[in-house]
């Protein structure tokens, strides 16, 4: 099976998870694309969905489902987002689509995270993806090196403008055993708009794709 036939299985594996007259929290990239169109041909009537991205915004208007400003809800009863890597705890890097400031905010208004990934992005510990920071300009090289002080190798994503109109530093290098203290640390450093690690806001339940079919791991 490809990757991209495992992909849309997780995708539809999903749609048990949306609640009829809701609104859904949808993400952001490939894996996200496939669950979107799910969504839309299923004929699940929902009350709209409220999008971490510019991407998944036009996606889903283009299919006729209704996008909310995160403003306009108070809580979301599912988030279903994918996933750079994800550990056997829940605990997820993200960012590769570089929207992850955006996807953090909505899996915050969310009870439940669905990620819905193909078994290749399974990982013992996070680090092995380039980790996704987004930062203040200005901060950028102050940011560098901090990182270079933790055995980290930070560059800075080419042409790369988030919706946020900040930049990225993908930082290779890391192995991250704590998630949730890797997390709360590097949100405080001056110039960081949000760090790619999914500690504080991690899955509730994995879909994973695997060659025997979906795989369900739940935390």
């Amino acid at each position: 099976m490809t990757q991209d036939e495992l992909k849309t299985l997780v995708g539809q594996a999903a749609l048990k998870y949306v609640t009829p007259d809701t609104v859904v929290g949808v993400g952001t990239g490939s894996t996200v694309d496939k669950f979107i169109d799910a969504l839309a041909a299923s004929g699940i009537r929902i009350a709209g969905a409220v999008s971490s991205s510019v991407r998944s915004t036009e996606r889903m208007k283009a299919l006729g489902i209704a996008v909310l400003e995160a403003s306009e809800v108070e809580a979301l009863q599912v988030y279903i987002d994918g996933a750079d890597e994800i550990d056997h705890h829940g605990h997820m890097v993200k960012g590769g689509g570089a929207a992850l400031t955006r996807e953090k905010i909505v899996a915050d208004l969310a009870k439940t995270f669905v990620c819905i990934a193909d078994e290749s992005k399974l990982v013992d510990a996070l680090g092995r993806f380039p980790l996704p920071v987004e930062v203040i300009p200005m901060a950028a090289a102050q940011i560098t090196r901090r990182f270079a002080a933790m055995g980290g190798t930070a560059r800075l994503r080419e042409g790369c403008v988030t919706d946020n109109s900040c930049q990225i530093l993908d930082v290779t290098g890391l192995r991250i055993t704590d998630p949730a203290a890797f997390e709360a640390d590097v949100n405080q450093w001056p110039g960081v708009v949000t760090v790619g690690v999914f500690a504080r806001n991690k899955a509730s339940v994995c879909l994973l794709g695997t060659a025997q079919g979906v795989k369900t791991l739940t935390f």
